[in-house]
């Protein structure tokens, strides 16, 4: 753009650094707007493959082609050459926005067409793979009278929580660990070599250390010195529990379609009816707004129950991010998540309101993230996964907490869930807790194994090997979720990810005491504030670790996680048995809730509710709850 000049044709400094200033608005203008057309684009086709919907044109082909304009446009050389050359010359909030750009797209940079050609055909055999796999008629022969009975990944694990007879629960272990031959065969093999060479393309030692690098700022090797020391740690924990567990239930607990059962089996049941899921969304809302949260004008589309070929795992997306324009204008999100629930079986109420209270986490995060690109509030890298699932686990945390509990927990007559039954779950699960943080790492220490096979070595006989060796080391003996099961390992942008749930459990305990505890953070919005203006407000523009010292006071570490685990039983059962009767009664805000947001619960291509058209929040739970209801019959 030309500078204005001089009535004497010259050109003042101040005059260029106008026009400077213009060009270089210019290209954060359109950066941010071509950003958020292919982001669009790609996370329509996101939902619509993952949840199955006929209305619309949505494909594989499609999904893997909208991936890819959306990955070369943020791996556009030229633009991270403009970002990088235009940040000298910027204002200071241009150039906060500058180096957004140079970071994201450094990210996605793809050094030659060998790179670039490899990542076009990584990403075509996951998503062939991926197609596979949600069509994949998973579920277990009934040991009585051997008909098929059909069930989602999610089903299978809940049987295994539920189910009285152990036939059954080993038949549903065995449904889900049916998951690992079929990926295996499927293709999978071949994405992790297709994985690696691109990784190793691009400098990195192998596509672990790409990942982990790209999303966390440091690399593997620095990850795992964290990892190895959570670990170590909880080695000793883990060989009581599991000796605890024998000498208790016996020898059998151990085996893994047993060992859920024997922990929560029968108080899974009795806790079953105070968490009636067609409650939830309402107990969601409740909670949130009473912890002051907000959502910022978003418009949320929640797809909550089980069915056939849709995606097995619950997740939150983001088709349109949140961000403020140079104008000052608010762009509000637009967010979809998903939970899978079967309102018709035992214990599935619990597991999807946690679900729903994890999502909703995630969309409360990333509507609030106020900054000057829709570049800061999207998941990919370089946003840290950690950082990402931090918000979402403190949320979802509080589920297993008394003063939570007691505040909400009720059920369809409208009487509390008792402090004895909360109790009863506390002493069947306490002292074994540790299983949850082994199970955690499991995950990415299987994945690290795995990418540091060499290519002759991945085979599907061999894969599958590792994860039982993995499993076995980690966890003491097989899992009851299988490795190879987890649909995180299928998914480019949930790959190597795991260990930012490990990380951000560490956070969450760390947080969790930075506050009080549950019954200082339960109904309390001094917390929703805190959350908004520490670790959601500034999005990807801060480092994790930096946001957890900010709040906190005190560098990320794994030391309040295992000193919860090593509380002893009875001081534990004291401490939730005072904040159950601090809540008892109930929760503290009961007025009409108010989110500022819009709510749109969808059942595939059905519409159930829009709260907006039906004049509340309220009003759109009580749709909700006839719909399940109608649905349960």
């Amino acid at each position: 753009m030309a500078a204005m000049t001089n009535k004497d044709g010259t050109t003042t400094k101040k005059q260029k650094l106008d026009a400077t200033t213009q060009e270089i608005q210019k290209f954060i203008d359109e950066t941010n707007a071509e950003y958020e057309r292919v982001h669009v684009l790609f996370e329509e086709q996101f939902w619509g493959t993952k949840m199955a919907l006929q209305a619309g044109t949505y494909s594989t082909a499609l999904l893997s082609a909208t991936k890819e304009a959306m990955e070369s446009f943020l791996g556009d050389e030229e633009n991270l050459a403009k970002a990088t050359r235009y940040a000298a010359a910027a204002t200071a909030e241009q150039r906060t926005v500058l180096d957004c750009f140079a970071r994201t797209f450094a990210c996605y940079q793809m050094s030659s067409d060998a790179a670039r050609k490899l990542r076009s055909a990584a990403t075509a055999a996951e998503d062939a793979l991926s197609d596979k796999r949600n069509k994949l008629g998973l579920g277990f022969a009934d040991p009585e009278t051997g008909a098929f009975v059909e069930k989602s990944s999610v089903g299978l694990r809940t049987t295994m929580r539920t189910a009285d007879d152990e036939a059954t629960r080993r038949a549903a272990w065995e449904g889900l660990r049916s998951i690992g031959p079929f990926v295996l065969e499927g293709g999978f093999c071949d994405l992790v070599k297709q994985r690696n060479a691109l990784a190793k393309a691009l400098g990195f030692e192998d596509f672990y250390d790409y990942k982990v690098t790209n999303a966390e700022g440091f690399g593997k090797a620095a990850l795992f010195e964290k990892l190895d020391k959570l670990r170590a740690g909880s080695d000793g924990l883990l060989a009581a529990a599991r000796d605890k567990l024998c000498a208790a239930k016996g020898e059998g607990a151990a085996e893994p379609w047993n060992t859920s059962y024997a922990l929560a089996g029968e108080t899974e049941k009795a806790l079953d009816p105070y968490f009636p899921f067609e409650k939830s969304v309402e107990v969601w809302g409740r909670c949130f707004g009473a912890l002051g949260i907000s959502y910022k004008g978003a418009t949320m589309s929640l797809d909550l129950l089980d069915r056939k070929h849709k995606y097995s795992n619950g997740f939150c997306h983001w088709p349109q991010p949140a961000w403020r324009k140079p104008d000052g204008s608010w762009q509000p999100s637009v967010t979809n998540f998903t939970s899978l629930a079967d309102p018709k079986a035992v214990g599935s109420g619990k597991t999807a309101l946690t679900t729903l209270m994890h999502e909703a986490g995630h969309a409360a995060h990333f509507s609030n993230i106020d900054q000057p690109s829709p570049l800061f509030s999207q998941e990919r890298a370089p946003t840290s996964v950690a950082y990402a699932e931090n918000q979402s686990m403190f949320l979802d945390s509080l589920c297993g907490d008394a003063a939570w509990r007691a505040a909400y927990c009720r059920d369809r007559a409208g009487k509390p869930l008792p402090f004895s039954l909360h109790e009863a779950e506390l002493r069947a699960t306490h002292d074994y807790a540790v299983f949850g943080l082994r199970g955690m790492l499991a995950v990415p220490y299987f994945e690290k194994a795995l990418y540091e096979l060499a290519d002759a070595d991945v085979t599907p006989a061999n894969v599958a090997a590792l994860a039982d060796d993995v499993e076995r080391e980690l966890q003491g003996g097989l899992a009851s979720r299988p490795l190879l099961s987890v649909p995180h390992i299928l998914s480019d942008e949930a790959s190597c990810y795991y260990h930012g749930y490990v990380l951000a459990e560490m956070s969450v305990h760390q947080t969790r005491d930075h506050f009080g505890g549950a019954a200082k953070i339960v109904d309390n919005p001094a917390v929703g504030t805190a959350l908004a203006d520490v670790y959601w407000r500034p999005g990807n523009s801060v480092p994790f670790l930096d946001l957890v010292e900010k709040l906190t006071g005190k560098p990320l570490s794994g030391d309040p996680w295992l000193a919860a685990l090593a509380v002893p039983l009875e001081d534990h059962v004291a401490a939730e048995r005072a904040d159950y009767d601090a809540f008892v009664g109930g929760a503290k805000a009961n007025g009409p809730v108010d989110l500022d947001m819009k709510i749109l619960v969808v059942d595939g291509d059905e519409l159930v509710a829009d709260s907006e058209a039906l004049g509340s929040f309220e009003a759109a739970c009580a749709k909700f709850e006839a719909w399940v209801a109608s649905r349960a019959a």
